[in-house]
C-alpha cells in the first residue's frame, strides 16, 4: 500500500459535523434526503438491527455522484459519524438553534425550626425530606452524631440486636437526632449514660416523634425481605424509645 494511500485513510475521521454541513454534502452527492431524513433511517435500521452498510446505499437513486475525492470523503465522515452517534444512543441536535438552558437545581431548604416549642408533624415531614434531599446536610449531621454520641452509639452495640434490627435503629437515632439539631438551633449534647435509662422526671417526648419513630418501625415490620418481628422488633423499638427520651432531654439551652 502505498504511503498516499495510507495517509488518506489517517486522515478519515468519522465524525458529523452538523446538520447543515451533511446537508450540503448529501445535496452536492445527489441525494434528495435531508439530514433528518436520514437521521430517522438510521435509528429506524439500528432499532431492527440491521448494519450501516444498509442504510448509507439507500440515501442515494442510483450510484452517488461526487464533485470531487474530497467531498466524497467528508460525506461518508459525517455519515459514519451520525451512525455512530445512533449507535451509542446520543440524542442527536439537528437544529443550529440555542440550547435549552439546563433547569437548575433546586437547593432544598432546611426547615424552619421549631425552637423553643415542640415539633409538629409538618416539621418531622420537611425535616425528614431535607435529609433525604441534601445529601451535604446529611453527611455532615451523620459525622456530627458520630462525634457526639459515644454512648448513644455504644449502648446500640451493646444491645446484641441482629444486623437487621442494628440497622433499623441506628437510623433512627440518628434521624431523631438530627431532626433535633435541625429543629433547635442551641444544638443537643452528648447523652449521658444515666440519661438511658428510664427516667421518670424527664419531659415528655413530642407526640410527632414518638409518632415518626412508631411509623419507621412499622415499615420495618412490613418489610418484604427482612421484616422485623418478635422480640426483635420490641428490642428495637425499647433502644430507640431511650435514646429518643435522652436526645430529647440532652436539648442545650432548655
Amino acid at each position: 500500500m502505498s504511503r498516499s494511500k495510507n495517509r488518506d485513510r489517517d486522515d478519515f475521521q468519522r465524525q458529523f459535523e452538523g446538520a447543515p454541513t451533511l446537508d450540503g454534502l448529501l445535496e452536492l452527492s445527489g441525494s434528495t434526503l435531508d439530514s433528518a431524513q436520514v437521521l430517522a433511517r438510521m435509528q429506524e435500521a439500528h432499532a431492527q438491527g440491521r448494519p450501516h452498510t444498509d442504510v448509507i446505499p439507500s440515501l442515494f437513486e442510483g450510484e452517488p455522484r461526487f464533485p470531487s475525492p474530497d467531498i466524497a470523503r467528508r460525506l461518508y465522515q459525517n455519515l459514519l459519524g451520525l451512525w455512530d452517534c445512533v449507535e451509542a444512543g446520543q440524542t442527536v441536535r439537528l437544529d443550529d438553534g440555542p440550547r435549552p438552558p439546563r433547569p437548575k437545581k433546586v437547593k432544598p431548604v432546611p426547615p424552619q425550626a421549631f425552637h423553643p416549642g415542640e415539633p409538629t408533624r409538618e416539621f418531622v415531614e420537611a425535616a425528614w425530606r431535607y435529609l433525604e434531599d441534601d445529601e451535604k446536610a446529611r453527611t455532615r449531621l451523620s459525622h456530627s452524631f458520630e462525634n457526639r454520641q459515644d454512648t448513644l452509639l455504644g449502648e446500640l452495640d451493646g444491645a446484641g440486636l441482629t444486623d437487621e434490627g442494628y440497622g433499623v435503629a441506628r437510623h433512627l437515632l440518628f434521624e431523631l437526632y438530627a431532626m433535633l439539631e435541625l429543629g433547635w438551633p442551641p444544638g443537643v449534647a452528648s447523652v449521658r449514660s444515666a440519661a438511658l435509662v428510664a427516667d421518670t422526671t424527664a419531659p415528655p417526648m413530642p407526640e410527632s416523634l414518638r409518632t415518626y419513630v412508631d411509623e419507621v418501625l412499622f415499615e420495618a415490620e412490613q418489610d418484604e425481605e427482612q421484616p422485623l418481628e418478635g422480640q426483635e422488633l420490641e428490642a428495637v423499638r425499647a433502644l430507640v424509645q431511650r435514646g429518643l427520651a435522652a436526645l430529647w432531654s440532652a436539648r442545650k439551652g432548655r
